[in-house]
Formats: structure tokens, C-alpha cells, sequence
């Protein structure tokens, strides 16, 4: 009854937060993008392209929420950790990019956004899906109820939209069953008919990505595979928009990573600084897989990661096993604890490791401790890899949220 009584409620409120601003999701252009990894990077590449072909643009991300180039300053009762705001929030934010004279908005739609219905009765006009792999089970209780949940979001586009699948994905092509917005495919692996947009891997080192999209050449400062699927999803979507495609590609040239992912810098004793916010199996294995193709014959990969607390318990063990196993060295550490015991969480990371995995973790608690340790290890030529925390500028232990930032520490640490 309670439930309903605040289901009712909240309908009521959004209602007349949407009379009120005049249903301004209505007035703009709008793409969702969903996903497991690469939401982030996706909305903000394709955020910085329409800018910088002059269509004022918003932005609303796991990072920030941007309208143009100005961050949206909240205050703490206005503020929301969640990737997706909720929907009367949202309509606050659609009618100030409105008022500023946004026509594009890009936007990350998680999955706890979409079970919650905080997206319910937006206009999109595009969706854009990345790819499904382990996180939210906790939530979310088994994979297909995490893979419905993402599908609603297609679902929900009218027919008039674009909705743009990652065809390489196992679930790239179920996703858009039975939609009835206008189906596109795009992918690495050309084996399919329904492939729309055909991309291929030409060059991939530490100065960024060579790539071939369509016939068509595009140069990346971005590395890795994974950033090769995030730039051909918005080659893609690009293309989709009208965008003219001869300048989108030299914006590509020169566009930076946002922040926090596989953001890196390179220490006077050439230690290169990797800081990704790589937080399940999929991330980690993608993140660790690309230093591993770039990295030098004699250098060494040291991993610096945890497991978040009161989320998901199932990954921890999947993430200790891959960190483990595709580095020389793998520290063990506190990610966001929150209300559980870091050792515990650490104790958890080792369940599946085998006895070599073993002797190449070493465990320590405080964060900043195995930054530390990580720097007094590491030799010329090695990479050091931190991941789990991005753009995150705290850490959260007991429902406190301290000040922390990777690459702050990683700085004072060389200094």
C-alpha cells in the first residue's frame, strides 16, 4: 500500500514539475546511451563533437552534467550520486538546457534508472546500447533480469527513433527485438549482414588508435580496444545525426579522454600512471588486455584495485582472478568500503585464485598505502595500472566520504 501511495505520489509531482517547465524533454534532441562500460566516454565524445560543430549541447553523466561547456554547479540538496537523475530532476535540467539554448542532449541511462522509471515519458530521439556484462546483480538478482532491464530502454523509443546496438555483443542483436524504432548495427567482426557500421583495428599503441571506419580513416589519442568500440558507437551515431562527417573525424583526431578513463602519465623514472575507473570483470579484463598489447617487452604491469562494498559480492572473486592473473604484481586493496570490513571485501577478491595467482597478490587495506607501495616497486619501464575509482574524488568508509583522488595520490607519491 505504502508503495503504491509513493508510486501515485511521485507520478503526481512529475506531472506538474512537466506543466510547469512545459515538457521541455520535448524541445530537444535527445540520445540515451545504456550499457555496462562505455556509457561515460560515449555521451562525452559525442557531447564535445556537436560543441565543436556548434550545436549547443547538455550533458548528463556519470562525471557531470554539462549545458555547453559550463558544469552545472548543485548544491548538496540538489546533488545525486546516481548516473541517471531522477525523472523531476531531470525535467528541472531539460528546462534550463532549453532556456540556454541547448539542442542536443546526450545521456547516460543506467539501469537502476530504468527499473525506477526515472527516464519514463522522455522524448528521445536515439539510444545507443554498448555492451552487457557482470554488475548491479546485486540489484538486479540474475543476468537476464540485468538484460530486460537495459531492454525497456529500447523499448521505449517511438518510432521515429534511431536505436544503435553493439552487433559483437552476445546480446547486441536480442536487445532490439521486437522494437519499433529504426534498427542499426555496428561491430569489429564482419560476419554478420545486419552490420550497418564496420569498423577495423589498423594501428594500437601507446600514441592512440588507428582506425577504419566504414572505408573511412579515423585517428584516435584514445587507447585500447575497448575505446575503439566507444569511438565507432559514435562515429555511428554521428552519422545517424547528420553530422558532418569530414569534420567529426578530425574532431576525433584531437579530442582527450574524459577524465578518468585511462587517463595516464608517464613519471621522470618512465613509470607510466594508468588511473581507469574499471570497476567490473569486463573493464578490468578490457583495461589490463590493452596495457598488456602496449606495453614494453621488459616492462612489468602492477594493478592497484578493489571491490566496492554493499554492491555486488558475485564480482569480487571474477575481478581478483583477472587482476591477478593478467598482471606481474597485483595489489589488493579498498576501493569504496562503505559499511563493510575492507579485509573482508579483500578476503573475497582471493577466492578463486590458484596458487601461482597467490604469490603474485600482495594485500593492503589502506588505499593510499598501496599507491605508495605500487610507486616504491615499480622500475623503468613498468605500468602501473589503478582502477576501480576514475574521476571519483573520495572514498567512502562508514557512510563518510573522505576526500581522495587517484591521480592526486599518485603525484604526491612521486614527488
Amino acid at each position: 500500500m505504502l508503495k503504491k501511495f509513493k508510486t501515485i505520489w511521485w507520478a503526481g509531482k512529475l506531472f506538474f514539475a512537466r506543466i510547469r517547465y512545459g515538457n521541455p524533454s520535448k524541445k530537444l534532441r535527445i540520445i540515451g546511451v545504456t550499457g555496462t562500460n562505455g556509457k561515460t566516454t560515449t555521451v562525452t565524445l559525442l557531447h564535445k563533437i556537436a560543441n565543436k560543430l556548434g550545436y549547443k549541447s547538455g550533458l548528463i553523466g556519470t562525471v557531470e552534467i554539462l549545458i555547453g561547456e559550463e558544469k552545472l554547479k548543485l548544491d548538496s540538496s540538489k546533488s545525486t550520486p546516481s548516473t541517471t537523475p531522477d525523472s523531476v530532476f531531470l525535467t528541472k535540467i531539460f528546462a534550463k538546457m532549453v532556456q540556454e539554448g541547448c539542442e542536443y542532449v546526450f545521456m547516460e541511462v543506467s539501469s537502476h534508472a530504468l527499473d525506477q522509471k526515472r527516464v519514463a515519458g522522455i522524448n528521445f530521439m536515439g539510444g545507443i546500447f554498448t555492451n552487457l556484462t557482470h554488475d548491479h546483480l546485486d540489484y538486479h538478482k540474475d543476468f537476464e533480469n540485468y538484460f530486460e532491464t537495459k531492454k525497456k530502454f529500447f523499448e521505449m523509443l517511438p518510432k521515429n527513433a534511431f536505436a544503435l546496438s553493439n552487433i559483437d555483443d552476445p546480446k547486441g542483436m536480442a536487445m532490439l527485438d521486437g522494437i519499433v524504432a529504426e534498427k542499426f548495427f555496428y561491430g569489429f567482426r564482419k560476419e554478420t549482414e545486419v552490420l550497418d557500421f564496420y569498423g577495423k583495428i589498423l594501428k594500437l599503441d601507446f600514441n592512440g588508435l588507428e582506425l577504419d571506419f566504414n572505408g573511412e580513416k579515423v585517428n584516435s589519442k584514445l587507447l585500447g580496444k575497448f575505446n575503439a568500440y566507444n569511438l565507432l558507437a559514435v562515429w555511428s551515431a554521428s552519422k545517424l545525426l547528420n553530422f558532418n562527417m569530414k569534420e567529426v573525424n578530425k574532431i576525433l583526431e584531437n579530442i582527450e579522454p574524459p577524465r578518468g578513463r585511462f587517463e595516464y602519465f608517464i613519471s621522470r623514472d618512465d613509470v607510466i600512471v594508468i588511473v581507469d575507473y574499471a570497476h567490473t570483470p569486463d573493464a578490468l579484463e578490457n583495461v589490463l588486455s590493452t596495457i598488456k598489447e602496449i606495453k614494453k617487452e621488459n616492462g612489468r604491469i602492477i594493478s592497484v584495485f578493489g571491490c566496492g562494498g554493499d554492491r555486488d559480492p558475485l564480482k569480487r572473486s571474477k575481478m581478483g582472478k583477472i587482476g591477478a592473473s593478467l598482471s606481474d604484481i597485483a595489489i589488493f586493496t579498498s576501493d569504496n568500503p562503505r559499511s563493510e570490513d575492507p579485509d573482508k571485501i579483500i578476503e573475497e577478491m582471493k577466492n578463486d585464485l590458484i596458487h601461482e595467482e597467490t604469490k603474485k597478490v600482495i594485500t593492503i587495506a589502506d588505499r593510499r598505502l598501496a599507491i605508495e607501495e605500487a610507486i616504491e616497486m615499480a622500475q623503468k619501464g613498468d605500468i602501473i595500472l589503478c582502477a576501480g575509482k576514475g574521476h571519483e574524488d573520495y572514498q567512502e568508509i562508514k557512510g563518510v566520504r573522505n576526500h581522495f583522488d587517484d591521480v592526486e595520490e599518485f603525484k604526491k607519491a612521486l614527488k
